[in-house]
């Protein structure tokens, strides 16, 4: 094996002499925020019902399991809420390394400790960590490997270990070894792309769980391998052609978890800059659906290959649908929950309409991304008319950023479908982060939103 210092024992080296501040905190509960407010009306959905199974096999324990009065065991716990925080498709993301991290990093943060018992502050930093390790590992693993697996699981998984390694307040020998036995089973495959399947919440649920209980064994001295990274039958070998172990180590001003964008709507981030684009030449030009003739939209090539669907035919792939999601904004507006329901997407005006848009790849487009993600647009009107316009960025990235009002506006609008009361929506989104209470002072907010 290397001489030197191992990929991750550097990098616990600098996040360990990194200093925590309030405003690191509270961008971190910003964070959990919406990751509640996603998952909470996630458990409303199939992938939800079908989890719902795990109450049945559990005799109870000291963990919320998100919109239910049951607790559950630690374990468990991550497994349910590992599955919801992604089902909508708004929940946060960071753009080059092709993730989501709320959905893995904290469900398991929050099992952890409510498992322990610690601070509110404490299980904040936990998640900056585990933020810190997801995006470090996303941007080392390289685009070859974002072709066949799911980032968010590969790469989640050790950020999991990461933020429950500091709550359970592990060594960093044993850190080590929590994030090297993560590493070792990670994976997702995109397949389930291929299929009207669940099974990208499988994949966030396994790498929740793992990441955690790699944490909980490493506590107990279950050792891992230290070269899981860079070792010669390690991730990068396995698991990408174009991996750059550079950027895991590499030194940054701040955490990382400031890079990350919010989502304003519910699809797929990569046909959000679409959309984006397509509101302001409506907003500015005031055209209608029905002048409409024809729309080119410019993408970078991961877009074309997630989003280019012209009929989609279940919820889930009309949120995976450029097409879509521009046809809905034409039709009706900004973007709502009720856009992407089967009695919205089978109109047929909306198909009509998704008929007229055609999606390509734009070298300039794809030559910028993943650093930023954007997108162009030319809507050719019925009278001859043209308009054009290109965004860099996309409502929501750290550039254009969405402020506190539209987060709470997004979070009470997911918490209030689910069924939560308008008084627990107000003390969630006033939360004080900065509190030096116990987590449960948090984690009561999570219950009794609706009945087992």
């Amino acid at each position: 094996m290397p001489i030197n210092l191992s990929l991750t024992k550097q990098l616990l080296i600098d996040i360990d002499q990194k200093s925590v501040a309030p405003q690191d905190l509270t961008r971190a509960g910003a964070h959990v925020l919406d990751w509640v407010a996603c998952a909470s009306l996630g458990a409303d959905s199939a992938a939800g019902s079908a989890y719902r199974a795990l109450l049945t096999l559990d005799a109870g324990g000291p963990c919320s399991a998100i919109g239910q009065t049951k607790q559950l065991s630690m374990q468990n716990a991550a497994l349910y809420n590992g599955a919801l925080g992604n089902v909508l498709e708004m929940d946060d993301i960071h753009r080059s390394s092709i993730l989501h991290p709320g959905p893995v990093v904290i469900p398991a943060a929050l099992a952890a400790a409510q498992q322990v018992g610690c601070s509110v502050g404490v299980f904040l930093r936990g998640v900056i960590r585990g933020y810190e390790v997801t995006i470090r590992m996303g941007e080392a693993i390289g685009r070859s490997h974002y072709a066949y697996f799911h980032n968010t699981a590969t790469c989640g998984a050790l950020g999991a270990a990461a933020a429950t390694a500091a709550i359970f307040e592990l060594s960093q020998q044993q850190t080590l070894w929590a994030i090297g036995n993560a590493g070792s089973t990670t994976g997702g495959l995109w397949q389930m792309r291929n299929e009207q399947v669940l099974t990208k919440q499988w994949h966030n649920a396994e790498a929740c769980r793992a990441g955690l209980m790699a944490s909980f064994m490493a506590k107990h001295n279950l050792s891992g391998p230290e070269y899981i990274l860079e070792g010669p039958q390690g991730i990068f070998a396995a698991l990408s052609e174009d991996s750059c172990p550079e950027a895991f180590i590499q030194t940054h001003p701040s955490w990382r978890i400031y890079d990350c964008s919010f989502k304003p709507w519910p699809a797929c981030r990569h046909a959000h800059p679409a959309m984006d684009v397509l509101q302001e030449l409506m907003r500015e030009y005031g055209f209608s659906s029905d002048e409409v003739a024809h729309i080119d939209v410019g993408v970078y090539q991961d877009a074309q290959v997630f989003c280019d669907r012209a009929n989609p035919q279940t919820s889930l792939e009309a949120k995976f649908s450029i097409q879509h999601g521009l046809a809905a904004m034409l039709l009706w507006g900004a973007p709502m929950l009720a856009h992407y329901l089967p009695e919205a997407f089978s109109q047929a005006k909306c198909s009509a309409l998704r008929g007229v848009i055609r999606v390509q790849v734009n070298a300039e487009i794809e030559r910028r991304y993943p650093a930023r993600f954007g997108a162009s647009c030319t809507v050719r009107l019925k009278n001859g008319t043209q308009y054009q316009r290109e965004h860099i960025d996309t409502l929501g990235d750290p550039e254009t950023p969405l402020t506190e009002a539209q987060r709470h506006a997004k979070a009470h609008m997911l918490l209030s479908h689910s069924g939560m009361s308008e008084q627990q929506i107000q003390q969630l989104c006033q939360f004080d982060w900065l509190q030096s209470g116990n987590i449960s002072t948090f984690s009561a907010l999570m219950r009794n939103q609706h009945s087992e």
